[in-house]
């Protein structure tokens, strides 16, 4: 990675542009973002920054992770989460990361946990048709055929009800609208995934042109 982030996922909203056109946009608090440790070849095999994000009452941190905070000499934070970026060995413990790493029109590949919906049916989960509505077919809304006769057993991989949502998601190539660094707030076209306040990772996009 070249550059990377942690924020937080503000809701959605919409602007204009230049030529009086809607665009629909995500506003994400990105950072600031402390590096609490950093790591390198000799110590740890590799070279990596340890960020936090947000912040967090000393009471609510337990002893070890306060002792961590301790030792790099920064406040306790929320999250705490590792980046493997490119020039790592150029970054500080103390020193913070911006919003204003970004810019305008830069392409970015944001990942996040997205919305639980709990037990889901074959139809919700896995967008199947469902069977006729009339003339007592008695088949609506089932899975329908489980597998063949010969094997005599469900096959693996095979679309189940089942629970839906709550797992990592990475939405690719998405374009940097505004930046705000005053605000720590960025502007993304297009939907995120997560609830409101949910822990965002943006990273530079590995598909940009």
């Amino acid at each position: 990675m070249k550059k990377a982030i942690l924020g937080k996922k503000i809701g959605m909203t919409q602007i204009f542009d230049e030529q009086g056109n809607v665009v629909p946009v995500t506003v994400i608090q990105a950072g600031p973002c402390p590096v609490v440790q950093k790591k390198t070849v000799a110590s740890d095999g590799y070279d990596a920054i340890q960020v936090g994000f947000g912040q967090q009452k000393e009471q609510r941190v337990n002893k070890p992770r306060q002792g961590h905070f301790q030792r790099a000499q920064q406040s306790p934070t929320r999250y705490l989460a590792e980046l493997r970026l490119d020039d790592a060995a150029n970054y500080d413990v103390g020193q913070e990361i911006t919003a204003d790493i970004f810019q305008p029109g830069d392409r970015i590949d944001v990942s996040g946990v997205s919305k639980g919906k709990g037990f889901a049916g074959a139809i919700k989960r896995h967008n199947q048709r469902r069977g006729p509505s009339t003339h007592g077919s008695h088949f609506h809304r089932f899975p329908g055929a489980l597998g063949g006769v010969g094997p005599a057993r469900v096959l693996k991989g095979h679309p189940m009800p089942g629970r839906m949502g709550g797992e990592k998601v990475t939405v690719q190539n998405l374009e940097v609208v505004q930046v705000d660094a005053e605000r720590h707030l960025l502007l993304v076209k297009g939907s995120l995934p997560g609830i409101r306040g949910a822990l965002l990772r943006i990273k530079n996009s590995v598909k940009a042109q």
